[in-house]
């Protein structure tokens, strides 16, 4: 009887970019993708010809495919819970990127603790620093707990066989950018290496149920360090936002195969670690002025959650040739529009005015409602009369002045009711459906940016 012999491994040689993981069949100059010079390196790679008859899973109905739900690993911290939809599901991927010191190491490390409190083993990888560097931050946080193991290791294949050892709970890599695979040639950080661990790791989560997490490195520009296809392997991918002059700290979702993609965490970094923030409306009202111009009070829904904002703007001439549009924790961009509208619809003069906005508290609002807050900020601001402190507004400004309806309104209605605003200032289409909501504010309906002015700012 023959013996059937396994075809042999074939070598594919090609150039691949470290930065954005183009690949090339000859060396080039410029990588043709990104525009970096000098950045496509020589790559070899075995590849194994496929096999006639090999073993395949067969192609099923969808309805007999269907499966119980499983159930989710619900933490301690139910700020995380509430960004991963409920909890961690078994067998899936969590990249957490973030930018350095910004706590991401603290957040896993203080998950691994609830986890290990409540009886369950965990296995924390470290490529970055020392089991003494680990043992020294768990310390300052109060974490004591033997369910915890520590390993220091770059290479994935001993990752993989540890994981396959001890059976935890949980895994967390930190970070994906340091690991390494024995069967690349490609040095640690490359887009070959990361691409090929990160593929480990999932097929281990997905063939063995094992829930990863993987702390990745961010770019200057913000983006997760890496070829970009890391962030479509992955189940859900988390970013850490903050300010380090700041104590709060935003975990924001931005895909998630298993939930929501709208909802944020807050996180409060104190010197005994991350503190959830139940009430983030009235911690970042705590220290709004009163009677300022300038400064508006926007309620803003992120996910399911409606959080109060202070919108801050400063409207200054300037004696300079081009004056200054400047925004933080808001779109640059959305601000130059708005202040185009303003000067086309109420003939207000801004061309030679600096203009600076602000979202304050470090919290960034990315919806249409906040176009209200903004206008009436810059009003605010260039007419020197201050905004009644117990007014809140929201609303979509359109192109041609008009205010324009958003959604939820009913939740930001109850959340300024709760924290004792009197005074609701909002799009006249939003106004109808809210006919049959009892409430206690005072509710005032604007169509446009003109009856805005008529409505704020005169007698």
């Amino acid at each position: 009887m023959a013996t059937t012999v396994p075809p042999p491994r074939k070598e594919q040689r090609g150039f691949i970019c470290n930065h954005c993981g183009y690949a090339s069949r000859k060396w080039l100059g410029r990588c043709p993708d990104c525009g970096g010079w000098d950045t496509l390196t020589e790559q070899q790679s075995p590849v194994r010809a496929s096999r006639p008859g090999r073993d395949t899973q067969p192609a099923l109905p969808l309805i007999h495919s269907a499966s119980p739900a499983p159930t989710r690993l619900v933490t301690a911290i139910g700020e995380l819970d509430r960004v991963l939809g409920g909890g961690i599901v078994p067998g899936s991927v969590i990249l957490v990127g973030g930018d350095p010191g910004i706590g991401k190491s603290t957040l896993i490390l203080q998950l691994l603790s609830a986890l290990a409190a409540e009886g369950l083993l965990v296995l924390y990888v470290t490529g970055e620093e020392s089991a003494e560097q680990i043992r020294m931050r768990a310390d300052r946080l109060a974490i004591d707990q033997e369910q915890i193991y520590v390993a220091t290791e770059n290479c994935v294949e001993a990752i993989v066989a540890m994981a396959a050892d001890l059976k935890p709970a949980l895994l967390a890599v930190d970070s994906i950018q340091t690991l390494y695979s024995e069967e690349v040639a490609a040095a640690p950080g490359g887009v070959t290496q990361v691409r090929e661990s990160a593929a480990r790791l999932l097929a281990l989560a997905k063939g063995s149920g094992l829930p990863v997490i993987l702390i990745g490195h961010v770019t200057k520009d913000g983006a997760i360090a890496g070829p970009r296809v890391l962030e479509h392997m992955v189940d859900t991918v988390l970013y850490f936002e903050g300010d380090r002059g700041q104590v709060f700290r935003i975990l924001r979702t931005v895909k998630n195969r298993f939930g929501s993609t709208n909802e944020i965490g807050v996180f409060e970094m104190k010197e005994s670690g991350l503190a959830e923030v139940e009430n983030p409306s009235a911690l970042f009202l705590a220290e709004r002025p009163v009677n300022v111009p300038g400064s508006v009070v926007l309620p803003s829904v992120e996910g399911t959650r409606p959080i109060l904002v202070e919108v801050q703007a400063l409207v200054s001439p300037t004696s300079l040739g081009t004056a200054r549009r400047t925004a933080i924790g808001a779109d640059p961009q959305r601000l130059a529009l708005l202040t185009a509208v303003l000067e086309k619809k109420l003939g207000v003069t801004l061309f030679n005015h600096d203009i600076f906005l602000n979202i304050a508290g470090g919290i960034r609002i990315d919806e249409p409602a906040l176009d209200l807050g903004v206008v009436v900020a810059l009003l605010s601001s260039l007419y020197e009369k201050p905004v009644d402190p117990h007014t809140v507004v929201c609303g979509e400004v359109g192109l041609a002045g008009e205010i324009r309806a958003v959604g939820q309104m009913e939740l930001r209605l109850r959340e300024a009711e709760r924290l004792g605003f009197k005074t609701l200032l909002m799009p006249a289409a939003n106004r109808t459906r809210l006919d049959k909501t009892s409430t206690a504010l005072q509710v005032v309906s604007v169509k446009t940016v003109q009856e805005v002015v008529a409505a704020i700012f005169l007698p």
